[in-house]
């Protein structure tokens, strides 16, 4: 057991904890941390010549810190060292030792990526929550969101990376990766994701998204017509699936008027909306 520092017995006598503190000390009573870091152990650097290495489990604690928060490298360092409920969901303290640099997690984050382990941490989430009852079926939402990558050749290659591609959306041109994500229409919670090339169509993807169960697939205006596609039409499942997707809004340019059609045709666009939202804070 670690000892404690004067900060441990300050924040003690504390009258109540944080919203912050609260998700993190149910974060590490819900992560199975024996199963999760047995999955890093194999591809993991050992510490038997030079010099000595995190504790896997640690750069694992900094890493989900990163995600859950959303912050860069340096943030999520600077966070630790600011932030009594992080230093005690890392399980640190600074009369023993002190937190590992920005280098560090990012080097393990591609030590992750590279090996497929993080596409392992989101089905351990998965079984875990179908596990718990927290996942409805019969329902999904789709959406696609476009993540920048730098287009600069100014590096040792000279040239951009290959997985990459650039897209044109509205009036701008947007380089880099597109994110597809299916959402539990009924909860919000993720149960599929797929990354292509910023140029890769949604509606391309979207068999990937849809799991065997759906019966009610919900969309943006980016997916009409998605009913009518070849593919859609001779699959067996998706052909009998009921498309939710919001379509295009004519009456914006008083194209149509005012009356019980259009007040009819914006109640069903709204309750589309309202399920659909679930899926804009993932990418808020």
């Amino acid at each position: 057991m670690s000892q404690q520092s004067f900060a441990d017995f300050a924040y003690s006598n504390r009258k109540r904890k944080t919203k912050r503190e609260e998700f993190l000390d149910i974060m590490d009573e819900v992560i199975v941390w024996e199963e999760w870091t047995s999955l890093v152990l194999p591809y993991y650097p050992n510490s038997n010549r030079g010099c000595p290495t995190r504790g896997a489990e640690v750069m694992l604690r900094m890493y989900l810190l990163q995600n859950w928060f959303n912050l860069s490298d340096e943030g999520v360092e600077d966070a630790i060292y600011d932030s009594y409920a992080f230093r005690k969901f890392m399980g640190i303290n600074f009369l023993e030792g002190q937190a590992s640099d920005a280098t560090t997690l990012c080097k393990f984050r591609k030590l992750l990526d590279e090996n497929g382990i993080t596409k392992q941490f989101f089905d351990c989430i998965k079984q875990f929550l179908e596990k718990h009852g927290k996942i409805m079926h019969g329902g999904s939402i789709v959406d696609a969101t476009i993540v920048a990558a730098p287009s600069s050749t100014k590096n040792a290659e000279g040239k951009r990376d290959p997985k990459m591609h650039q897209v044109k959306k509205g009036n701008q041109w947007y380089f880099g990766e597109r994110v597809h994500t299916g959402v539990d229409a009924g909860t919000g919670y993720i149960h599929s994701v797929e990354v292509t090339a910023a140029n890769v169509n949604e509606r391309d993807v979207v068999p990937q998204l849809v799991r065997k169960d759906d019966e009610v697939v919900y969309g943006d205006a980016g997916y009409c017509g998605i009913e009518k596609r070849k593919d859609i039409k001779q699959d067996e499942h998706l052909s009998k699936i009921d498309w939710r997707v919001n379509t295009q809004k004519p009456y914006r340019k008083n194209a149509w008027k005012p009356g019980p059609g259009t007040q009819w045709y914006n109640y069903m666009e709204y309750q589309k909306s309202r399920v659909r939202s679930k899926v804009e804070n993932l990418f808020s």
